[in-house]
């Protein structure tokens, strides 16, 4: 477990220094993802990181990226983790525009490192209006 959570961490890191080549090396080859943006599922790492550049992209001022609550289940060379997260980006004169999402992301130990296979964020929406709601708050 201790080298599952040194991989978020240090994925954390990267996502937070905006270095794309670090936060794609803790994606396999083979990922998915379904981000809460943009298209509904982004398959391979070429195609993840295409995604990864154009979100860093948005956020010109820094970025607003943290775990909540995490969870690591484990067994074998499988494991799965949920967190909340709160992220966005940080505009002029330091203000943030970041809201509360939902995380889930699967791991494989592969060649002796773990690596993420599937991640999945996403945020609550109304049903009657079909908007996203990016207001929500924690709660513990």
């Amino acid at each position: 477990m201790d080298a599952i959570k040194a991989l978020l961490e240090s994925w954390k890191q990267a996502v937070l220094e905006e270095n794309l080549d670090k936060i794609m090396s803790h994606y396999s080859d083979n990922v998915v993802a379904f981000d809460a943006i943009m298209k509904l599922q982004f398959v391979g790492k070429t195609n993840y990181a295409a995604h990864w550049k154009e979100c860093l992209n948005m956020c010109p001022g820094g970025i607003v990226f943290e775990l909540h609550d995490l969870a690591i289940h484990h067994a074998n060379d499988v494991a799965f983790c949920h967190y909340l997260t709160r992220c966005g980006s940080v505009e002029d004169f330091g203000k943030e525009n970041a809201s509360w999402m939902r995380a889930t992301v699967c791991l494989r130990l592969q060649q002796g490192e773990w690596k993420i296979v599937h991640e999945h964020f996403s945020a609550p929406f109304d049903p009657e209006t079909s908007k996203a709601i990016f207001d929500t708050q924690r709660v513990s």
